[in-house]
């Protein structure tokens, strides 16, 4: 199957993209590889693309004190090859290389993932873990950019935060401590699919920063609200997970409870992040 027609722009400015879109039924793209899959099973059909993808405002990475910002256009090989500096020492380098097959990677960014909004996607529950911020540009002239910490970002499937003619222009991730420690682990019937179970932690004494975040939940991801105990060992994961995501069924609480033993096993045997 093939997409129904559509038209196509490519943007010369934010601002250009911005007035490109046509009464809400023109998409921005940058890779295109989550949209793009859709329009051809015709599950979307907009009217008009408009490519954000050489934008060089979106194509930027800035280290900061503490932080560093990704410009959304910064592709999953980008990240995947070390092109760009990785906050986390290798945390990012290592999602980046396991989401989908190369070919994906090369083209897919890592702005275009988190507008997309897929509920399994990786990108979705690791910077939800990794205590990330997305930047946001409104449509209406002198308008501030704002700051969404990416659990408010992700309101539900295929869901955000922003309005349709509001532009994801970068990621801010924080620098983890001396002595963070990781894990991430999911679980995909083949290699390149999407996830059915995903989990995410991060121990960051040094920033007051504990998160243990469950994805692919067909929904945004769930942060548990007081992951200690299942940390210290007195709950277990079928337990914990039982009162953080109760809408969940019998057999996909078994396997997000898998998703998070693994994570708890891998971070037990994770390097210390050292600056």
């Amino acid at each position: 199957m093939k997409p129904v027609l559509f038209d196509y722009a490519v943007a010369q400015s934010l601002n250009d993209a911005q007035n490109a879109l046509q009464n809400g039924q023109s998409k921005f793209i940058s890779g295109n590889q989550s949209l793009g899959p859709m329009m051809n099973l015709r599950l979307a059909r907009p009217a008009a693309l408009v490519d954000l993808s050489q934008l060089p405002e979106l194509r930027k990475v800035e280290e900061h004190d503490g932080y560093i910002r990704f410009g959304a256009a910064i592709t999953h090989a980008e990240i995947e090859d070390g092109v760009v500096p990785d906050p986390t020492g290798h945390w990012m380098q290592a999602a980046a290389a396991n989401i989908a097959y190369r070919a994906v990677r090369n083209r897919g960014t890592i702005g275009g993932s988190l507008a997309h909004a897929d509920p399994a996607a990786d990108w979705v529950i690791v910077l939800t873990a990794l205590c990330a911020t997305v930047i946001v540009r409104g449509s209406e002239d002198n308008c501030p950019s704002r700051q969404i910490p990416m659990e408010d970002f992700i309101t539900g499937p295929y869901s955000t935060a922003m309005s349709p003619e509001d532009i994801l222009t970068a990621i801010d991730v924080p620098r983890p401590g001396n002595g963070a420690r990781w894990a991430y682990w999911k679980y995909s019937r083949q290699v390149g699919e999407f996830a059915k179970a995903s989990a995410a932690i991060l121990i960051d004494p040094a920033n007051n920063r504990t998160r243990i975040a469950i994805g692919a939940l067909g929904r945004q991801p769930a942060l548990l609200p007081n992951p200690q105990p299942l940390l210290a060992g007195e709950q277990s994961p079928m337990e914990a997970l039982a009162e953080a995501i109760p809408d969940q069924p019998a057999n996909a609480l078994h396997m997000h409870a898998v998703a998070v033993s693994r994570a708890l096993d891998q971070i037990k045997d994770s390097e210390e992040f050292s600056i």
